[in-house]
C-alpha cells in the first residue's frame, strides 16, 4: 500500500509499505477515504519530537471497514467509520471514566514514568501506524470506531473532523468551563481555534474573541461569528478589557501550544499562556489544548528545551484563576458532535482550504508548515 512516511526533519514521502493487517481478533482494517494533515503533525515534520524515521503519520482518519477480526461484534464489513485520534481499550480504569486519551492498556510506558495514552502515527504515543495511507489497522475496533449515519458520503468532509479537531475545539471550551452567556478568549485561529470558536457559539457564548496574526485565518473566524483581534494591533489584555467593561474575558482557551510566536514572528513559548492570565478576568478559567511537550531539544529557549516555560504564576494565583489542560478524550464528545453535523447544526468542513490526493501530501506539508496564506486545513484522499 501507499503511505506518507517520515524520514527526518522536513523529509516526508509517499512510499510503498507493507499492507495494514489484522494483528488481534479485536482489530479491523479500514480503507481510508479521507485523512487530514493536523497542526500536531507539523511538530514531527519539523523534527521537534523524537518520532522515529519510518513512521507512517496521520491521526485524523475516516474510511470503510474492509476486514473484521473474529472477536469484533458491532462493526461490520462495509461500515463507514471515523476514528478518534486517541486509541483506547474501553476497559482500563481511565477508559471506564471516559478518559480515553489516557488509556493505560494502549500506552507506551517506555516514554516516561506514569505515561498514559496512545494515538495513530504520533511521537511517544505507542507503536501504532498512522492513517495518511491507503489502509489502517484499528485496535479494539468495537470501542474505537464510530459508525456514521446514512449521510456519511454526503457529509464526509464534516464527519472526518470528528477524528480530532472538532472534539478538540469543543474540549478547549470545556476545559475553560465556558457557560452560556459568558465571554471566551480563544488564542489561535488555526483549525482547532476555529473549531473552539464554532463550539463556543453552539454552546451559547455571548462574546467569542479570537486572537491570531494571520489575516486569512482571522477572516475565517469572523465568518464563524467571532470578534477578531490581530496580534499586530497592540497589547491583547488591554484590547480585551476594553471590550469587556474592564474586567477581562470570563474564560480563555489556548489553542496554539509550545511553538507560539510573537507579532514579529519570533518563537516565545510562554507568550500565550501569560497573555491569557492577563486577559482573563479574576476567578476566570483557562483551558489549554495546544500541544506542550515534555522536552523540546530543538527549542532556542533554555527552559523550553526541558519542556518548561516561565509562567506568571503569581498573577495567576492572585487572580484566583483555574486551569484545565491535556489532550481531548475524543470519545467523550464525538457521538453527540456527530449528531450536530447530521442535523445541520454544525459544519466544521467550512474551514477546509485544500482537498488533495495522497501523492500531494509532501508538498501540502511544506505549504502548511510555512503557514502560507490560504493553507488552513488540508484533507487527503488516499484511495481516490
Amino acid at each position: 500500500m501507499k503511505a506518507l512516511v517520515y524520514h527526518g526533519p522536513k523529509k516526508v514521502s509517499v512510499d510503498t509499505v507493507p499492507d495494514a493487517k489484522l494483528e488481534k481478533l479485536t482489530d479491523v482494517v479500514i480503507k481510508l477515504t479521507t485523512t487530514n494533515i493536523c497542526g500536531s503533525d507539523l511538530h514531527m515534520y519539523e523534527g521537534r519530537t523524537d518520532v522515529e524515521k519510518g513512521k507512517i503519520l496521520g491521526h485524523e482518519n475516516l474510511g470503510e471497514v474492509v476486514e473484521v477480526g473474529k472477536a469484533v461484534d458491532i462493526v461490520k464489513k462495509g461500515d463507514k467509520v471515523v476514528l478518534p485520534f486517541n486509541i483506547g481499550c474501553g476497559f482500563c480504569a481511565n477508559c471506564e471514566r471516559g478518559l480515553t486519551g489516557y488509556c493505560l492498556t494502549c500506552a507506551d510506558p517506555s516514554v516516561m514514568p506514569g505515561m498514559a495514552g496512545a494515538a495513530y502515527g504520533f511521537a511517544g504515543m505507542g507503536p501504532y501506524s498512522g492513517g495518511q495511507a491507503q489502509f489502517l489497522r484499528v485496535p479494539y475496533a468495537d470501542f474505537n470506531c464510530l459508525r456514521l449515519p446514512e449521510d456519511a458520503d454526503e457529509k464526509e468532509r464534516d464527519y472526518v473532523m470528528l477524528s480530532d479537531i472538532f472534539p478538540t475545539g469543543w474540549h478547549a471550551t470545556r476545559l475553560a468551563n465556558l457557560k452560556p452567556g459568558e465571554s471566551i478568549l480563544i488564542y489561535g485561529a488555526g483549525p482547532v481555534g476555529l473549531m473552539a470558536a464554532m463550539s463556543a457559539r453552539i454552546q451559547g457564548a455571548s462574546q467569542v474573541f479570537v486572537v491570531d496574526g494571520q489575516a486569512d485565518r482571522l477572516e475565517l473566524a469572523e465568518q464563524i461569528g467571532a470578534t477578531t483581534i490581530n496580534t499586530k494591533d497592540g497589547d491583547i489584555g488591554d484590547q480585551i478589557r476594553e471590550l469587556t467593561n474592564g474586567l477581562g474575558a470570563d474564560c480563555g482557551s489556548e489553542c496554539i501550544g509550545y511553538q507560539c510566536h510573537n507579532a514579529k514572528g519570533k518563537e516565545v513559548p510562554n507568550l500565550v499562556m501569560n497573555s491569557l492570565v492577563d486577559s482573563v478576568k479574576a476567578t476566570g478559567s483557562i483551558g489549554v489544548i495546544g500541544v506542550f511537550v515534555p522536552k523540546d531539544p530543538g527549542a532556542e529557549d533554555k527552559l523550553a528545551k526541558k519542556g518548561q516555560i516561565a509562567f506568571d504564576f503569581g498573577k495567576f494565583w492572585f487572580k484566583g484563576q483555574k486551569m484545565g489542560t491535556g489532550q481531548c478524550n475524543v470519545k467523550a464528545y464525538n457521538r453527540r458532535l456527530c449528531d450536530l453535523i447530521h442535523h445541520d447544526r454544525a459544519d466544521p468542513s467550512r474551514i477546509i482550504s485544500h482537498e488533495l490526493p495522497l501523492e500531494d501530501a509532501p508538498n501540502a506539508y511544506k505549504h502548511f508548515d510555512n503557514r502560507d496564506a490560504g493553507w488552513t486545513k488540508v484533507i487527503l484522499h488516499p484511495n481516490a
